[in-house]
Protein backbone atom coordinates (compact mmCIF):
# COMPACT_ATOMS: atom_id res chain seq x y z
CA UNK A 1 0.00 0.00 0.00
CA UNK A 2 1.62 3.68 -1.03
CA UNK A 3 2.10 5.47 1.72
CA UNK A 4 0.20 9.15 1.63
CA UNK A 5 2.13 11.81 1.17
CA UNK A 6 3.05 14.74 4.23
CA UNK A 7 1.19 17.67 4.46
CA UNK A 8 3.37 20.86 4.90
CA UNK A 9 2.49 20.95 8.50
CA UNK A 10 3.43 17.40 8.84
CA UNK A 11 6.80 18.51 7.12
CA UNK A 12 7.40 21.54 9.20
CA UNK A 13 7.07 19.27 12.63
CA UNK A 14 10.58 18.14 11.73
CA UNK A 15 12.58 21.02 11.38
CA UNK A 16 15.84 21.71 13.15
CA UNK A 17 17.06 24.19 10.23
CA UNK A 18 15.54 26.68 7.70
CA UNK A 19 17.47 28.32 5.31
CA UNK A 20 16.62 30.88 2.83
CA UNK A 21 17.46 32.43 -0.07
CA UNK A 22 17.64 36.73 0.03
CA UNK A 23 16.59 38.41 -3.50
CA UNK A 24 12.85 37.42 -3.66
CA UNK A 25 12.17 36.42 -0.21
CA UNK A 26 14.07 38.53 2.61
CA UNK A 27 13.56 41.08 0.12
CA UNK A 28 10.83 42.09 -2.66
CA UNK A 29 13.50 41.53 -5.46
CA UNK A 30 14.37 44.52 -6.42
CA UNK A 31 18.40 45.77 -6.74
CA UNK A 32 18.78 49.32 -6.32
CA UNK A 33 22.48 51.30 -7.15
CA UNK A 34 23.94 53.77 -6.33
CA UNK A 35 25.93 56.33 -9.01
CA UNK A 36 28.99 54.73 -7.36
CA UNK A 37 27.74 51.04 -8.05
CA UNK A 38 26.66 50.24 -4.77
CA UNK A 39 24.28 48.20 -4.12
CA UNK A 40 21.09 48.56 -1.32
CA UNK A 41 18.74 45.79 -0.41
CA UNK A 42 15.38 46.67 1.48
CA UNK A 43 14.33 44.05 4.88
CA UNK A 44 11.12 43.85 6.52
CA UNK A 45 11.34 44.03 10.45
CA UNK A 46 8.61 41.58 10.47
CA UNK A 47 10.73 38.74 8.33
CA UNK A 48 13.48 39.77 11.26
CA UNK A 49 11.27 38.72 14.19
CA UNK A 50 10.42 35.43 12.68
CA UNK A 51 14.02 34.34 12.08
CA UNK A 52 14.63 35.34 15.96
CA UNK A 53 11.06 33.53 17.01
CA UNK A 54 12.41 30.23 15.07
CA UNK A 55 16.09 30.66 17.03
CA UNK A 56 14.47 30.50 20.18
CA UNK A 57 12.63 27.25 19.81
CA UNK A 58 16.09 26.38 18.88
CA UNK A 59 15.60 26.13 15.27
CA UNK A 60 18.81 26.88 13.68
CA UNK A 61 18.39 29.62 10.23
CA UNK A 62 20.57 29.96 7.69
CA UNK A 63 21.39 32.31 4.81
CA UNK A 64 21.86 30.57 0.86
CA UNK A 65 22.56 32.95 -1.71
CA UNK A 66 23.90 33.46 -5.28
CA UNK A 67 24.90 37.25 -4.49
CA UNK A 68 27.69 38.41 -2.60
CA UNK A 69 26.67 41.56 -0.21
CA UNK A 70 28.23 42.89 2.19
CA UNK A 71 24.08 44.37 3.46
CA UNK A 72 23.43 40.69 3.24
CA UNK A 73 26.31 40.29 6.22
CA UNK A 74 25.39 42.66 8.20
CA UNK A 75 21.83 41.96 8.54
CA UNK A 76 22.41 38.37 8.89
CA UNK A 77 24.87 39.79 11.96
CA UNK A 78 21.78 41.76 13.44
CA UNK A 79 19.82 38.71 12.73
CA UNK A 80 21.99 36.01 14.65
CA UNK A 81 22.38 34.07 11.48
CA UNK A 82 25.68 32.26 11.97
CA UNK A 83 25.69 30.05 8.52
CA UNK A 84 25.71 32.49 5.77
CA UNK A 85 26.73 31.40 2.06
CA UNK A 86 26.91 34.28 0.01
CA UNK A 87 28.18 33.83 -3.90
CA UNK A 88 27.18 30.60 -4.60
CA UNK A 89 27.33 29.75 -7.58
CA UNK A 90 25.69 25.59 -6.75
CA UNK A 91 23.47 25.84 -3.88
CA UNK A 92 23.24 22.68 -3.37
CA UNK A 93 26.79 22.46 -2.96
CA UNK A 94 26.36 24.95 -0.01
CA UNK A 95 23.76 23.00 1.71
CA UNK A 96 25.41 19.50 1.87
CA UNK A 97 28.60 21.50 3.59
CA UNK A 98 25.67 23.60 5.83
CA UNK A 99 23.91 19.60 6.62
CA UNK A 100 27.54 18.62 7.15
CA UNK A 101 28.58 21.61 9.73
CA UNK A 102 25.18 21.07 11.58
CA UNK A 103 24.76 17.54 11.98
CA UNK A 104 21.43 17.97 10.71
CA UNK A 105 19.58 15.32 7.98
CA UNK A 106 18.00 16.83 4.66
CA UNK A 107 14.83 15.54 5.50
CA UNK A 108 14.77 18.42 8.64
CA UNK A 109 15.68 21.56 7.00
CA UNK A 110 13.61 23.62 5.01
CA UNK A 111 14.40 26.06 2.53
CA UNK A 112 12.36 29.13 1.10
CA UNK A 113 13.57 30.32 -2.67
CA UNK A 114 11.89 32.36 -5.30
CA UNK A 115 13.47 31.37 -8.83
CA UNK A 116 15.62 28.52 -10.61
CA UNK A 117 18.22 28.49 -8.81
CA UNK A 118 16.49 27.54 -5.98
CA UNK A 119 15.01 24.39 -7.43
CA UNK A 120 17.61 21.55 -6.72
CA UNK A 121 18.30 22.38 -3.36
CA UNK A 122 14.84 22.99 -2.31
CA UNK A 123 14.47 19.17 -3.65
CA UNK A 124 17.23 18.01 -1.34
CA UNK A 125 14.92 19.50 1.58
CA UNK A 126 12.26 17.86 3.77
CA UNK A 127 10.45 21.17 3.47
CA UNK A 128 10.27 23.66 0.73
CA UNK A 129 8.64 27.02 0.87
CA UNK A 130 8.39 29.71 -1.71
CA UNK A 131 6.53 33.50 -1.68
CA UNK A 132 3.59 34.35 -3.61
CA UNK A 133 5.53 36.30 -6.29
CA UNK A 134 7.99 33.29 -6.66
CA UNK A 135 8.69 31.55 -10.56
CA UNK A 136 5.83 29.73 -11.37
CA UNK A 137 7.78 26.69 -11.84
CA UNK A 138 8.83 26.80 -8.40
CA UNK A 139 5.61 27.50 -6.99
CA UNK A 140 4.77 23.92 -8.56
CA UNK A 141 7.40 22.31 -6.82
CA UNK A 142 6.96 23.50 -3.65
CA UNK A 143 5.24 21.92 -0.47
CA UNK A 144 3.73 25.97 1.16
CA UNK A 145 3.12 29.08 -0.40
CA UNK A 146 2.93 32.06 1.71
CA UNK A 147 0.46 34.77 0.79
CA UNK A 148 2.56 37.19 1.27
CA UNK A 149 5.06 38.48 -1.07
CA UNK A 150 9.21 38.65 -1.35
CA UNK A 151 10.22 41.41 1.24
CA UNK A 152 6.65 41.48 2.35
CA UNK A 153 6.39 39.47 5.22
CA UNK A 154 6.79 36.15 3.49
CA UNK A 155 9.68 34.94 5.70
CA UNK A 156 7.56 35.96 8.59
CA UNK A 157 4.92 34.07 7.37
CA UNK A 158 6.74 30.67 7.21
CA UNK A 159 8.52 30.74 10.24
CA UNK A 160 4.40 31.50 11.72
CA UNK A 161 3.63 28.73 10.31
CA UNK A 162 7.06 26.17 11.56
CA UNK A 163 6.10 27.58 14.53
CA UNK A 164 2.48 26.56 14.66
CA UNK A 165 3.27 22.96 12.97
CA UNK A 166 5.66 22.52 16.22
CA UNK A 167 2.83 24.01 18.54
CA UNK A 168 5.41 26.48 19.73
CA UNK A 169 3.73 29.61 18.42
CA UNK A 170 1.18 29.69 21.35
CA UNK A 171 3.66 29.97 23.89
CA UNK A 172 5.71 32.74 22.45
CA UNK A 173 2.39 34.77 21.64
CA UNK A 174 1.60 34.24 25.19
CA UNK A 175 4.86 35.44 26.40
CA UNK A 176 4.91 38.74 24.44
CA UNK A 177 1.48 39.72 25.81
CA UNK A 178 3.10 38.95 29.16
CA UNK A 179 1.28 36.19 30.42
Amino acid sequence: MAQKPLTAAERATRLKLMVFDVDGVFTDGSLFFTAEGDAMKSFNSLDGHGVKMLQSVGVQTAIITGRQSGIVAARARELGITHLYQGVADKTVALAELLHATGIAADECGYMGDDWPDLAVMRRCGFAAAPANAHPEVIQRVHWVAEARGGQGAVREVCDAILRAQHRYDELLAAALGG
